[in-house]
């Protein structure tokens, strides 16, 4: 398997950022960690290989990227609710006007790309989908929040309102968005077993949104025995990318 690391310097961050490239070619594949996660915790929690049939095939490409977690939601006190929304926004200027170009000529395909992530990094995954559905075509989000409350409370400002979809998809109407969500592939998932519960009342009320909206999305609720942890989204990850191919397939 072709693995590459790759780094620079972001002033948009103020600091140096990395991710890691696995494959050589196929379906670009942005994956969000974890909360406070690193470029390299993918691969350390096994979730490269259990995709490595995909990757190895050429049909798709991933990009492990950091986060800016413990700047931003999750950052402590000291850093104020407004600065932490603005921190936030930093992170997906970095992603969009920096990564997205990178691996649209790295990748080379001109294909729209994946956005994917487990936990936080499901949050992070879909927020980028839904705000930016002209880089995104599909997302596969696992086990993650989709509104502030666990994160800033009650406290709202514009980077809280345009950046949790709970928020911002209950008052859209932008003919512009709907026709690309409509377009594309929305696959939400979360076991309902032990430490699923708050997001699993958030992913139902993400439903509740899309249906309203008419988007059709895939929202797959697994059983009372699968928790909100690794062995159970490196079963789901490929399950969900395997459909992804065999639908592409077909397309052809």
């Amino acid at each position: 398997m072709n693995v590459e690391y790759h780094q620079w310097r972001t002033e948009r961050l103020n600091r140096d950022m990395e991710f890691k490239v696995y494959g050589h070619a196929g379906k670009p594949v942005v994956v969000f960690p974890s909360a406070r996660g690193t470029f390299y915790q993918f691969e350390d929690f096994g979730m490269v290989n259990v995709l490595s049939e995909f990757i190895e095939a050429g049909k798709i490409q991933l990009y492990t990227v950091s986060s800016n977690d413990n700047e931003a939601w999750l950052a402590e006190d000291w850093i104020s609710l407004p600065d932490r929304g603005w921190n936030h926004q930093q992170y997906d200027n970095y992603i969009m006007e920096e990564v997205v170009p990178f691996i649209r000529k790295h990748n080379g395909s001109g294909q729209n790309f994946i956005a994917t992530g487990c936990s936080m990094g499901a949050y992070h995954a879909a927020n980028f989908f839904f705000r930016h559905p002209d880089i995104f075509d599909t997302v596969i989000a696992l086990s993650g929040l989709y509104g502030p409350h666990h994160f800033v409370g009650d406290y709202v400002d514009e980077h809280v309102y345009f950046n949790f979809p709970l928020l911002y998809l209950s008052q859209l109407t932008a003919p512009w968005y709907l026709e690309r969500y409509r377009a594309s592939e929305i696959i939400i998932c979360s076991g309902q077993g032990a430490w699923e519960e708050d997001g699993l009342v958030e992913m139902r009320a993400l439903e509740g949104i899309l249906q309203e909206l008419q988007v059709p999305a895939w929202f797959d609720y697994w059983g009372y025995d699968v928790n909100h942890d690794w062995p159970w989204w490196r079963k789901q990850l490929p399950y969900f990318v395997k459909r992804i191919m065999e639908r592409m397939k077909n397309e052809e």
